[in-house]
């Protein structure tokens, strides 16, 4: 089919206009006489999900080839973390409040991690190594303020929730989504990601780290960096070794993650698994070589 429209056809963007200028009768005022694309109760209803899941898939896969991003960074992590001397406002004990705030430096780490990422893409025009995060506060907001503060462009990927969670200020308006599905949410994470980075954070986060090694344990993801940020965290969170040692997991498992502590650190792999060039972030007093 030529990809060129002759001028006569309609769009489908004309019909829903002339559509909305119809005589109101109780003919065209039945919810049967509208157009099934522009349909809200139809297009929300459960026999249309599958129709769902393809959109929220394809759109973002559009909107991305368009601006030309190959690849990503993929920033993990707990939207409870603060900025480092900001309050813990997701305490709600004094223990709770206290290791919040002991982790926020993970925050620090998460922005300068993305710092170095970001430096990297630009000098590939910002095709490769793209940070991506999850769009809301805490490492989120720290990643997407890390590729901000050297003028790179980056990728927020919210989820609607029953507590609202808006895009933080930080993410590259142009490349802002926003889903329904966490299926789908999910593919955009993996689907161009050739680094994984997971910071401290809760369920959300612990979804997310072991999906990404259960698709590459399987073989359904190649295998790129998976960097597990704070080894004092998470050796007290998770023991895989002992999954190791039970038999549910194969030996060599463990080594589909790195624990790290610093973005210098981390970096440090990334270059390595990539070949990449040395990165001077002056600001932040990383050299990464």
């Amino acid at each position: 089919m030529s990809k060129r429209r002759h001028t006569s056809l309609r769009t489908s963007q004309e019909d829903i206009s002339v559509t909305r200028r119809v005589p109101k009768t109780p003919q065209t005022e039945s919810a049967a006489y509208r157009l099934a694309f522009s349909d809200e109760e139809f297009m929300t209803s459960e026999d249309t999900r599958a129709i769902r899941l393809q959109l929220e898939i394809l759109k973002p896969e559009l909107w991305l080839k368009e601006r030309g991003i190959n690849s990503t960074v993929v920033l993990f992590g707990g939207a409870r973390l603060p900025a480092p001397g900001a309050e813990a406002w997701a305490a709600k004990n004094d223990i709770q409040k206290k290791n919040l705030e002991k982790n926020s430096k993970y925050y620090d780490e998460a922005r300068k991690f993305a710092r170095l990422a970001s430096l990297t893409s630009e000098t590939l025009d910002y095709k490769e190594y793209v940070v991506v995060t999850g769009g809301g506060p805490g490492v989120m907001e720290a990643g997407n303020k890390g590729a901000t503060e050297v003028g790179a462009p980056s990728i927020g990927l919210n989820i609607v929730l029953p507590h609202e969670q808006a895009p933080n200020l930080y993410v590259t308006p142009d490349l802002s989504f926003n889903f329904h599905y966490f299926a789908t949410r999910k593919i955009h994470f993996l689907l161009r990601a050739k680094v994984i980075a997971v910071f401290p954070g809760g369920f959300g986060t612990m979804d997310e780290f072991f999906e990404t090694l259960t698709l590459i344990q399987t073989g359904r993801m190649e295998r790129v960096p998976v960097l597990l940020f704070g080894s004092h965290f998470w050796k007290r969170v998770i023991n895989l070794e002992a999954l190791a040692e039970e038999g549910t997991i194969s030996p060599d498992d463990v080594d589909l993650f790195k624990v790290v502590d610093t973005a210098e650190e981390a970096w440090c792999v990334v270059r390595e698994a990539y070949n990449l060039p040395t990165i001077t972030d002056e600001n932040c007093d990383c050299v990464v070589e």
